[in-house]
Order: C-alpha cells, then sequence, then structure tokens
C-alpha cells in the first residue's frame, strides 16, 4: 500500500506541477518577450501534458476487458486446505466501466457457508506501468486482496500475482488464472502456499454470461 501511496502522490504532485505551468504560461503569453527562454518552456509543457493525457487515455490493453462486461452467474468452489473437501456457493456478478472506461467494476453478491456474501473488485490497466492492477475486498474481512496481473493474447489468460491477509498465518502470497472459453463463459483460479511447502488451488469460480 506504501508504493502505491507514494506513486498516487507523485503523480498528484506532478500533475498539479503540469496544470500550474500550463496556466502560467498562458497567463504569460501577452506580457513576455519573444525569445527562446519562453518557447522552451512552452514545448516543456506541452510535453508534460502530452504524457499525462496518455497515461489518462484507456487504450487496446482496455478494450481486452470489455469481455467481462455484463451480468453472470458464478459457482463457487474454495479449499481450506490442499486435501479439504470443497466448499461450494453460488451468485451473481455484475460488471461494468466506470469513471469514462478508465476502471472495471465488478459486484459480487450470493452466498458463503450459508452467509450473505458481498464483494467488490476493480481492475485498472495502469498505462504507465504497462500491468493491469487488481483490487478486492468482500464483507468476509476487513483487508484488500491486491495484484498485478499481465495478459497473454496467444493463450487468452490473464496472469496475476499479489497478496492478501489471513488472520492465521499473516500476509499470504498468491496466484490467479483468468482463462477466457468464449465470450459467454469464463473461469478464475487461484493458488498459495500450503504449510507443508507446496502450491495448492484454494479456489475456483465458473462464471456464466445472464442472457
Amino acid at each position: 500500500m506504501t508504493k502505491n501511496f507514494l506513486h498516487m502522490k507523485r503523480f498528484l504532485i506532478f500533475f498539479i506541477l503540469a496544470l500550474t505551468l500550463s496556466l502560467a504560461s498562458s497567463s504569460w503569453g501577452e506580457e513576455k518577450e519573444e525569445g527562446s527562454g519562453g518557447q522552451m518552456m512552452d514545448a516543456e509543457t506541452q510535453a508534460m501534458m502530452e504524457k499525462f493525457a496518455q497515461y489518462a487515455t484507456p487504450g487496446e490493453n482496455h478494450k481486452i476487458l470489455d469481455i467481462l462486461v455484463g451480468r453472470w452467474d458464478h459457482v463457487v468452489k474454495w479449499w481450506m486446505t490442499a486435501d479439504s473437501p470443497p466448499e461450494k456457493s453460488t451468485g451473481t456478478t455484475e460488471t461494468k466501466w466506470i469513471m469514462g472506461g478508465r476502471y472495471l467494476q465488478a459486484l459480487v453478491s450470493g452466498t458463503s457457508m450459508g452467509q450473505p456474501f458481498e464483494g467488490m473488485a476493480i481492475t485498472a490497466y495502469d498505462n504507465a506501468l504497462g500491468k493491469y492492477q487488481l483490487i478486492w475486498i468482500d464483507n468476509m474481512g476487513t483487508g484488500m486482496m491486491i495484484g498485478e496481473a499481465t495478459y497473454d493474447a496467444k493463450k487468452e489468460i490473464m496472469m496475476e500475482r499479489g497478496h492478501f491477509s489471513d488472520p492465521l498465518t499473516g500476509q499470504v502470497s498468491y496466484r490467479g488464472e483468468t482463462k477466457f472459453t468464449d465470450d459467454d463463459h469464463y473461469t478464475y483460479e487461484m493458488f498459495r502456499t500450503g504449510q507443508d511447502g507446496k502450491e495448492y488451488r484454494m479456489l475456483e469460480i465458473s462464471y456464466t454470461r445472464i442472457k
């Protein structure tokens, strides 16, 4: 979280600086004398603003996520340990673009262990880092699952790695795979390392689009 916070803080500082320079250069335009110094400032300001515009503009990597938009039925299986029987539950997921197509929001409702369940996922593609970023929160805890992902276009698989809090063992690293079967079906699997040091599948979700 500290790294993300510092990244956001640095972005805001640069954005405010760029905006200030842009406004200042406009107000000085009528008074300043023509010369290389003034032209250099204008060029630098323009280049800076263009960088910010590129950073803030959704692109082809965002369009890849369009397949997730819509309403879905889902079936969940999850395992407490590698050799335990899976718990099963069902629910619905509604996914849409927010903030001008910059972030994908998924709202989840259903049941888990016989209790009402609700969750929310935010997925982004950071144009500066060249990576997908993911945040998950739900009513079964008080922390956030945070991950980064890349997309393999040939295999049509999104591969992510991240971490979440486990009240029994502390912070846990995980890896996840989203596999796109077709426009109306996809699956998500999550893997973690058990106490024996071996990786096991802890979660599987199968999605079917609601017509």
